[in-house]
């Protein structure tokens, strides 16, 4: 049962959200907005993994967005190593909604070389792969 008497949360500056909703698993779009990845979890500063939180801590803040091979993980349970995860720091950001955009180019970021290795490799080989259709 919820109680209604919570305490009132100090001012705090900056812009206070639910990171689950408006975060997680949402479309990242680069500069150029096209979309460069899909946020697989935060990183955050000033909590501790599996450790209780102080009630006068201040509130954790977000280091990066991280993307990664979290599929398999999120069906059998378990987390990749933290090697795994591209990150994209927090500073980029610049605006949140339904895609996230940030102020970096997609193909200036290791989160990108998936998809720019399947251009140069396959797509490009196939006739008229490396053009749009007329």
């Amino acid at each position: 049962m919820a109680d209604d008497n919570l305490p009132t949360l100090p001012a705090l500056g900056g812009r206070v959200f639910d990171a689950i909703v408006e975060i997680s698993d949402h479309q990242v779009a680069d500069a150029d907005g096209r979309s460069v990845c899909t946020v697989a979890d935060i990183q955050l500063e000033g909590v501790e993994f599996d450790a209780d939180v102080d009630a006068s801590a201040p509130p954790p803040r977000i280091v990066a967005l991280l993307d990664g091979p979290v599929l398999a993980t999120r069906m059998f349970g378990g987390r990749p190593p933290e090697s795994r995860f591209h990150r994209i720091p927090w500073e980029s950001v610049t605006e949140i909604g339904t895609v996230i955009h940030i102020d970096t180019y997609g193909d200036d970021m290791d989160i990108t070389w998936t998809e720019r290795w399947m251009r140069d490799h396959v797509i490009g080989h196939i006739p008229g792969g490396r053009h749009d259709p007329e």
